[in-house]
């Protein structure tokens, strides 16, 4: 004989659980393949490290995994992560000992390469500036500007109202247009 059964379970409820517990790994696993390097990149625009965008998706992947057999809408995941990457980034900003600070001199600086391309060049001005942004204006422009959301999309993967989302979007772009200087000329407001 068998080693008695718990009551109110049954060695067929057993196999069924497991079965679908594969199952929700199995859709986890192949999600994540999918999207891994998506939310890596976002991760990367919204901190400007790729060592933190790496611990952030990682952080916002665990999170999702957590909550996969709970989650009803699977069309709303990239939202989720999407949610989560962005509350992370912010957390983390707040934390005391994360905290970049800003000195009057730089430390020495990688020999400028005359033969840079104008688009590399542009590229690492603008990640350079978005650095300087506040951590939640920057969430505000990647999301908006660089992951192509609008501002209803921007306001529900932050949590917030869409009047906050086009204030934030205004505050922002005038401080990366202050941290820019003449760096990236496309960024001036239209007269």
């Amino acid at each position: 004989m068998g080693a008695p059964v718990p009551s109110g379970k049954c060695k067929h409820d057993e196999r069924r659980a497991s079965a679908v517990d594969q199952r929700d790994e199995q859709e986890f696993a192949e999600y994540f393949v999918a999207r891994r390097e998506a939310v890596r990149r976002t991760a990367y625009l919204l901190c400007g490290d790729w060592h933190k965008a790496d611990d952030l998706a990682q952080t916002a992947f665990v999170a999702l995994h957590r909550r996969w057999r709970k989650v009803r809408d699977k069309q709303a995941l990239d939202a989720y992560v999407r949610r989560t990457l962005v509350r992370a980034v912010i957390d983390e900003s707040r934390r005391p000992w994360r905290r970049e600070r800003f000195v009057e001199e730089l430390p020495e600086t990688a020999a400028d390469d005359g033969d840079i391309g104008d688009a590399v060049a542009t590229r690492e001005a603008l990640l350079k500036g978005l650095r300087r942004v506040p951590p939640r204006q920057r969430a505000v422009l990647v999301l908006r500007f660089l992951e192509g959301l609008d501002v209803a999309g921007a306001a529900q993967a932050l949590g917030c109202s869409e009047g906050t989302v086009k204030s934030q979007t205004s505050r922002g772009l005038a401080a990366l247009r202050e941290a820019l200087g003449d760096a990236v000329d496309d960024l001036r407001p239209a007269s």
